[in-house]
């Protein structure tokens, strides 16, 4: 069956979708972050290694389409474009997961679930950082333990600073629970960030030419990197705190909801997960993952080493 002529030839190392527009970039990621790859065996994922490769080198056997190619692309996903390893399921954005708002928490169920979360994403964001440099396992448990305990610490203020809002006037009250929690877990998220990844700062990134080749290693590329990923943290959580309580405002005037009240909690939690799996595509979608930069730009050293006035880093996710 021939392709569609909507959909391009394929090309290795490149989407069949625009990645300098933002629609483009989301239905990249929404292939990237399919659940369905989750679950590919490891001899799918060597059977989807060696078709590219036959690609590479023109030997694909006869018969094989470009939905093929594409879709062993998509399954390549979850090895990591700087290490060539496999990303452990948890931890790959497709499997990326939210620690939910739950209501009416403790402060000890508070301190459990944050954790968990920020556990989960201090392993996501390690995971799939720019690894081009290699990081010693002493600097992961630092940024582990600076990045859990601030976002934790940020969670439990929270919590503490609207128990107290219960002191306020009506008009003070409500502006505190609105509008308190999203600069708190965006803060979160940007600690989380910065701490996992802060040995690329002080190593640098690789940047690569046209052809794909290293032409050095840059600090300043790896700041922009961090801070592009940072941006993408704090959009993250805004639909997660905007819908849920309004769906939720809706849903609990249901006959079902007010005759069943144990059934908020798992409705809660699955509007809660919805609202995050339409938030993430977009989040990641603001930027690309094989961002580019001016040489200009960056360190002196990297302008002599290569004739290319834009080079390009993987910015991670």
């Amino acid at each position: 069956m021939a392709e569609p002529a909507a959909c391009p030839a394929f090309q290795l190392g490149k989407s069949q979708y625009n990645q300098s527009t933002f629609f483009g970039r989301l239905r990249h990621f929404l292939n990237v972050i399919d659940p369905r790859t989750l679950f590919v065996s490891e001899s799918r994922l060597t059977e989807s290694i060696r078709l590219l490769d036959d690609f590479k080198h023109g030997t694909l056997p006869p018969g094989v389409s470009d939905t093929q190619v594409r879709t062993a692309l998509l399954e390549k996903a979850i090895i990591h474009p700087d290490t060539g390893e496999k990303i452990f399921m948890p931890f790959r954005m497709s499997g990326m997961v939210v620690g939910l708002l739950l209501p009416n928490q403790t402060l000890g169920s508070t301190v459990f679930w944050q954790w968990l979360n920020q556990s989960h994403n201090a392993c996501v964001n390690y995971c799939n950082r720019n690894a081009s440099k290699p990081t010693p396992t002493s600097k992961f448990l630092q940024g582990y333990v600076g990045a859990v305990t601030s976002a934790v610490s940020i969670a439990v203020g929270l919590n503490v600073l609207i128990e107290k809002a219960s002191r306020f006037n009506p008009a003070t009250r409500m502006m505190v629970q609105r509008l308190v929690p999203f600069p708190a877990v965006a803060s979160a998220n940007i600690c989380n960030v910065g701490l996992m990844r802060h040995s690329e700062l002080e190593e640098g990134i690789d940047v690569l030419d046209t052809n794909g080749n290293v032409v050095g290693t840059s600090r300043i590329a790896a700041k922009h990197a961090l801070m592009e990923t940072a941006l993408t943290r704090v959009v993250l959580p805004m639909p997660i705190l905007l819908f849920p309580p309004i769906i939720m405002a809706f849903l609990e005037k249901l006959p079902l909801l007010q005759t069943h009240r144990r059934l908020v909690l798992p409705v809660h939690s699955l509007v809660c997960l919805a609202a995050f799996g339409f938030a993430l595509p977009l989040a990641i979608s603001l930027f690309p993952q094989m961002s580019q930069i001016e040489v200009s730009k960056l360190e002196p050293e990297i302008a002599m080493a290569t004739d290319c006035k834009v080079v390009t880093y993987n910015k991670g996710l």
